[in-house]
């Protein structure tokens, strides 16, 4: 094989192998619920 071929694979390779880890990182998080105090004072209006 030639000099090229060899670093496209290897280029092609790390890519993949990064775009995995990138994929594998990600995790969802449930939404958290908060709870604001409101004034009565908002409400009148």
């Amino acid at each position: 094989m030639s000099r090229l071929v060899v670093t496209l694979v290897v280029i092609l390779v790390v890519v993949i192998g990064g775009l995995f880890a990138l994929s594998r990182l990600s995790h969802e998080k449930a939404p958290v619920r908060v709870e604001k105090v409101v004034p009565l004072a908002n409400l009148s209006n």
